[in-house]
């Protein structure tokens, strides 16, 4: 008996805390990668720049799996668990859109390092191989895969009596234990990103020796930065959720084990939070360590969505702006968002 109210206990605390982590997760998720767009889709700087292309796919891919995220919040509010195991369309749906979202969130942080890479190397040639087109294509050929990938590996997803929904096929096991967590989701984009960011790092240090602009050499020495640091967050907190996942493949808890399948299930709860840090963090980082970018917010912030509220307003009341002035406002603009 006190076995089984102990149990109990465990598994009351890890519901709460998914429903608390989860709700302020996915508030400061929200706001973080809505932000990211507005500053990376509004801003001229940004428009044409690869990276920036990158981080926005990542930032909508982002806010997908925050929407996910507190979908499961609901139904563990409701339920007291995901509700993987009570529907057989649920258990696939939510893996498939899982790893839908991991991947492409994993790959444009790989992306954004090599881009940055090539983008900031003293060869001419090779800052000229990475297009905006180029990475277009590419991203789109890269999700396509990624989504079929996803389907096939999720679709292996069943739902047994004792375990709840888990890898139910041998070969799908073995491959998420030996290739998908370690290498797919992990050693790969880790080595991707860290590897490449760090010789974009080494580049950026040097570019004041190349004939470039000084705001080409502003914008590089700030997304270099910012994806530096952005690596140094998706490593630390990848880590910790593929070791959990590769542990929890292969060695499923049955429910007919209570006090074991509840402290799985906290440890569970707790991988996870740490895992979904991983796509909200990517604003505040920036945020943090780049004083230019919170220039650039401000400036989002303060003197184009206000603005442009203001003249909405303005206009409801019949108050029409002069062209001069919004001619005058966008030429500020343009030179604010350059310093």
């Amino acid at each position: 008996m006190a076995s089984s109210s102990v149990s109990d206990g465990i598994r009351k605390f890890a519901t709460q805390y998914s429903i608390y982590t989860g709700c302020m997760i996915f508030s400061f998720g929200v706001i973080g990668n809505v932000l990211n767009l507005l500053v990376f889709t509004q801003l001229k700087l940004f428009r044409t720049n690869r990276c920036a292309f990158y981080i926005t796919i990542e930032s909508i891919s982002n806010l997908i799996y925050q929407f996910l995220s507190i979908s499961v919040t609901i139904l563990t509010t409701i339920y007291g668990d995901d509700a993987t195991g009570r529907s057989l369309i649920w258990c696939k749906l939510r893996y498939i859109l899982a790893q839908i979202c991991a991947l492409t969130t994993l790959y444009m942080i790989c992306f954004s390092a090599v881009d940055q890479f090539f983008s900031t190397n003293y060869r001419f040639n090779l800052r000229q191989m990475c297009t905006l087109k180029l990475g277009r294509y590419t991203s789109f050929i890269f999700i396509c895969c990624v989504i079929i990938h996803s389907i096939v590996l999720g679709s292996s997803y069943d739902i047994q009596p004792t375990f709840g929904c888990v890898l139910s096929n041998y070969v799908w096991i073995q491959y998420s234990t030996y290739f998908f967590y370690p290498v797919l989701n992990g050693l790969l984009p880790i080595v991707i990103a860290s590897s490449f960011s760090i010789l974009a790092y080494h580049n950026v240090r040097h570019i004041i020796r190349r004939q470039l602009s000084i705001v080409r050499r502003k914008l590089d020495k700030q997304i270099t930065a910012m994806v530096l640091m952005r690596v140094i967050a998706f490593v630390c907190l990848v880590l910790p959720y593929i070791t959990y996942r590769i542990y929890a493949i292969n060695f499923p808890i049955s429910q007919s084990m209570p006090m074991a399948y509840a402290v799985g299930r906290l440890i569970q709860a707790i991988f996870t939070s740490i895992s979904i840090i991983n796509y909200v963090i990517n604003f505040y980082i920036f945020i943090v360590f780049s004083s230019r970018f919170r220039r650039q917010v401000k400036l989002v912030l303060v003197r184009k969505c206000w603005q442009r509220w203001k003249y909405w307003c303005c206009s409801i009341n019949n108050r029409i702006e002069p062209d001069n002035n919004i001619e005058l406002r966008n030429s500020q603009m343009k030179s604010v968002e350059n310093i």
